[in-house]
């Protein structure tokens, strides 16, 4: 039979054309795109006169942050002044973690190093402990336990559902005794977002799960139950991992069985790493000071804090400094060149800038107007600038990569453009099949793949073309969180229809209706995704920035449209992230006395 749109769902007319459109593997294989395959904005000239003269608005607010604020951020906590402390604690890690007593507590302490963000200091001595433990083949008939060692197998095809037979009865239900207590439901509900597509007995366990959690939520001490709520609302494997060392940290302080070590690690870490964000942040400020754009294009958003936010949650780690940099840099020329896409640019003007980038010439910057030039400029020095590097410290040539990217961006962005001026209302196949590329994401990550420094000639075209199923399921998560956030906000100006409208005009259904068809489709995809980081000869650090990606985007879109309207919940948690250090009580004895082993919830 022969496959036609028609006969596709969405994500599987996305799947099937993921690496066709993806055309960033090798610059070899992109299509010559010359100006007569670019979107062909054919609108009158009467319409494009009226857009030259009666430019449309977004009224977003001004930056909430002042770059005075910003470069006046100072912390006491420094490298040079609590290495000493660090280490002794990292130490201390490494010993509860050898002379754990039994599987259970060295799971769990490992799962608390996890979820605390402190898990990447002790990376080697984790995956000897992991190993012995799955080298030890006697099973447990502790569910949590069970749930918690799923959540260690990293890049394995192991069949998750198949785990958990033992709990099951014979007619093939799980047994209703795991569901008295909430440590057992609360880990079968976050090991089956763990799942890949076609593991239909890790569905019934969600299902299952969700149903006795909802159950008994209502009977837990406060504490619990705010956590019970928490992973109904975003499961662990969802959640942008800063956000929840933070919050995790005032979770496992509260605990009778907490490891005092531990704990002031996770403190210590958390305010030392913050500490490196503000440095960095100090430097953005003044390149975005001096990149001008806020002067000269008063349209679009100045959010360098929010796309640093970005930045942060994609590769979080105080190592990849470079990358969140040139990341937050990538964002922020990313978010003009949208803004005047969406909302200022004219017809006529559009198809000149898209054509600009195809040329990558500066001799092009004759047929455009200022406003425009001023975004040309900044992102070709950008790309050139970051070639430049890579070239110079890594031997390796990239601003085909790096171009094909940003033409990728333009030409999605395009399209759109062309569909709000002609009042074309895409079928769902059409919208995804722009709207994973126009959310940012492909060029995104392969920004943060040369910027983490993982690129070799050996592994640069191979691994860029194996990326490209990681890329789109991430990227695809990015796009459907963003419309659940965005979409009601700029549906009101009057932007093209997103996700939601789409399925509300093709399948003749209310709003509400149409948010879980997209609820479905992100969980759909989450499952891909699961699919395509496990068993991948790709670099750790690629697969963890996409799903960390997915996760950024679940966090500043769950509340609505966290960039452009960025007071509230994502002014708090820049706050957190940022700003306000954690305190620390000064210890009245030295740090490795009296620390416990037991690290049981």
């Amino acid at each position: 039979m022969e496959l036609t749109l028609k006969s596709l769902s969405p994500l599987a007319y996305g799947a099937l054309n993921c690496r066709k459109n993806f055309a960033m593997a090798s610059p070899r294989m992109r299509i010559k795109q010359g100006r007569s395959e670019l979107p062909n904005l054919t609108i009158t000239s009467k319409i494009d006169e009226l857009q030259v003269t009666e430019r449309r608005s977004a009224n977003y607010h001004p930056s909430i942050w002042d770059p005075k604020f910003i470069e006046s951020l100072s912390t006491p906590y420094t490298n040079e002044g609590y290495s000493n402390q660090l280490e002794d604690l990292k130490e201390e890690a490494k010993r509860v973690i050898k002379d754990a007593r039994d599987t259970s507590s060295r799971l769990e302490f490992i799962d608390s190093m996890q979820r605390l963000g402190v898990a990447y200091h002790l990376e080697e001595e984790i995956k000897e402990a992991i190993d012995l433990v799955h080298l030890d083949d006697t099973a447990t008939d502790d569910l949590s336990t069970t749930a918690l060692d799923l959540d260690f197998y990293d890049n394995t095809a192991i069949q998750l559902a198949q785990v958990f037979d033992q709990f099951r009865s014979k007619d093939g239900r799980f047994m209703d005794g795991i569901s008295q207590d909430i440590a057992g439901p609360l880990s079968l509900y976050e090991a089956s977002h763990l799942g890949v597509e076609g593991e239909d007995d890790l569905e019934e366990a969600r299902r299952f799960s969700t149903i006795h959690l909802k159950s008994l939520v209502g009977n837990l001490e406060s504490d619990l139950a705010d956590q019970v709520q928490q992973s109904l609302e975003v499961p662990l494997h969802w959640r942008m991992p800063r956000l929840e060392a933070r919050n995790f940290i005032d979770i496992y302080q509260r605990r009778n069985t907490k490891n005092s070590a531990l704990l002031e690690l996770a403190k210590l870490d958390y305010n030392l790493v913050q500490s490196s964000y503000q440095t960095e942040l100090k430097e953005l400020t003044r390149w975005w000071t001096d990149l001008g754009f806020k002067e000269k294009l008063s349209f679009s958003r100045d959010r360098l804090m929010e796309n640093y936010l970005w930045s942060m949650g994609i590769a979080p780690e105080p190592h990849f400094s470079k990358c969140r940099i040139g990341l937050t840099k990538f964002i922020c020329i990313l978010t003009a060149i949208d803004d005047m896409y969406d909302i200022y640019g004219s017809p006529d003007e559009l198809r000149r800038f898209t054509d600009a980038v195809n040329r990558w010439d500066t001799e092009a910057l004759v047929d455009l107007p200022d406003y425009m030039k001023i975004c040309y400029l900044a992102m070709f020095n950008f790309a050139n600038e970051m070639a430049y590097d890579a070239l110079r410290d890594h031997d390796l040539y990239i601003l085909p990569y790096l171009k094909s990217q940003w033409l990728n961006l333009c030409t999605s962005y395009s399209m759109e453009a062309q569909w709000f001026y002609n009042g074309y209302k895409p079928s769902i196949d059409e919208y995804l099949s722009n709207a994973w590329t126009s959310v940012g994401g492909p060029a995104a990550m392969v920004h943060a793949y040369f910027l983490m420094g993982c690129a070799t000639k050996g592994n640069l075209n191979n691994c860029l073309d194996n990326a490209s199923n990681l890329l789109y399921w991430s990227s695809l998560i990015t796009r459907l969180s963003d419309d659940l956030g965005t979409s009601s906000a700029e549906i009101a100006r009057g932007d093209v229809a997103k996700s939601i409208q789409c399925y509300m005009i093709e399948e003749c259904i209310s709003e509400e209706q149409a948010r879980d068809q997209v609820e479905k489709l992100i969980r759909y995809s989450w499952k891909k995704l699961n699919e395509a980081s496990t068993n991948s000869s790709l670099p750790k650090s690629l697969i963890n920035s996409s799903l960390n990606m997915a996760r950024s985007a679940q966090c500043i879109f769950q509340f609505g449209d966290g960039i452009g309207t960025s007071v509230g919940v994502t002014k708090d948690r820049l706050t957190s992230f940022i700003i306000k250090p954690i305190l620390i009580e000064p210890s009245t004895k030295p740090y490795l006395d009296g620390m416990k082993m037991s690290n049981r919830r």
